[in-house]
């Protein structure tokens, strides 16, 4: 089996879990974890929050044992807090420092942070140097190819973040205007992987083991991260395991879905600290993704968003099972 290592980490080359703000929670993590992603990264965590004491920020920089290797991911614009966060997070022991600069959604971008320093890469760097001066474990970068299909500057943004120090970078093969639409351009992943020397971790429309492996084969990165279709889907990191290992995969039954659904919303229940009845508005939507492709599935999803208990949870993934059999 082929591996990659950052740091003094060395992993599988099979496939990471991508951070997603609002999605990959801890519940999430670990069973991706469980079914075989070999790297976690926490959800954003605000540079200039956590500097200011926010109980949220500091909420999110927690890590199990269970879920290492994993990255925490700071955002922002302004090295200064970068550095102090930085500083920050080392008391919660990550295994890296993961620096976002890829997301597009406007009140990150509108601050300057995420995939805005894509326009300004020598700030960009200033907020590597930052973190790399304060940190004790190295730190990554995950951008995406550019801020539009007119400014697309993959491979010069991520020798000057190499050169700043990351030790590792992700591309989201996607510019900013793009958001989560249209088709990921790998071969601006492969750029990047021609003009660093340090590992590529490359990411967007990977939907299946095929599409892992057809990734590696185009870009030469030296791992795969997975998003979107992860939603109500852990089994593609078993998927994408077991492919490049040579072992027979079989995908979930209805039943299996469903007991999977219900221990997710129960691990989302029991891990908030927010009483039942508002922990289960967020397990809302990732019950929803559990349904996704089957028989059905546009009335039960509705059903989900009006989840009130955990007792409706059963009745639904019953209901949902008697329609599948029928």
């Amino acid at each position: 089996m082929q591996t990659i290592t950052i740091g003094s980490h060395t992993f599988e080359k099979t496939a990471a879990l991508a951070p997603m703000a609002g999605v990959a929670d801890a519940s999430y993590r670990l069973l991706a974890k469980e079914h075989g992603a070999v790297l976690l990264v926490s959800e954003m965590i605000s540079a200039k929050g956590l500097c200011y004491d926010s109980k949220g920020s500091a909420e999110l920089c927690r890590i199990t044992e269970t879920e290492r290797p994993m990255a925490l991911q700071l955002f922002g614009s302004e090295p200064e807090f970068i550095a102090r966060a930085a500083a920050m997070v080392q008391e919660y022991n990550p295994d890296f420092i993961d620096l976002n600069m890829g997301c597009p959604v406007p009140k990150v971008v509108n601050t300057g942070a995420g995939s805005a320093l894509m326009k300004t890469p020598d700030l960009a760097a200033e907020c590597v140097r930052a973190a790399v001066k304060e940190s004790s474990v190295p730190v990554t970068v995950k951008m995406r190819i550019g801020w539009d299909a007119d400014h697309i500057n993959a491979a010069e943004f991520a020798k000057a973040m190499e050169t700043a120090g990351a030790a590792a970078i992700t591309v989201h093969g996607r510019t900013k205007t793009q958001l989560y639409s249209g088709n990921a351009d790998w071969s601006q992943i492969a750029a990047v992987k021609r003009a660093v020397s340090v590992p590529v971790i490359g990411n967007g429309d990977i939907c299946s083991a095929q599409d892992a492996a057809a990734m590696y084969a185009q870009t030469g990165c030296d791992l795969v991260a997975v998003g979107r279709a992860t939603y109500g889907n852990p089994w593609i990191f078993k998927e994408i395991d077991s492919y490049f290992k040579g072992i027979p995969y079989t995908p979930p039954t209805p039943e299996e879905r469903m007991e999977m659904m219900l221990r997710h919303i129960r691990m989302i229940v029991e891990g908030s600290k927010k009483p039942p009845e508002i922990a289960i508005r967020e397990a809302r939507k990732h019950a929803s993704w559990y349904m996704t492709g089957h028989f059905g599935a546009a009335a039960f999803r509705a059903r989900c968003y009006n989840l009130s208990s955990y007792e409706e949870a059963e009745r639904l993934a019953e209901d949902f099972l008697e329609v599948n059999k029928e």
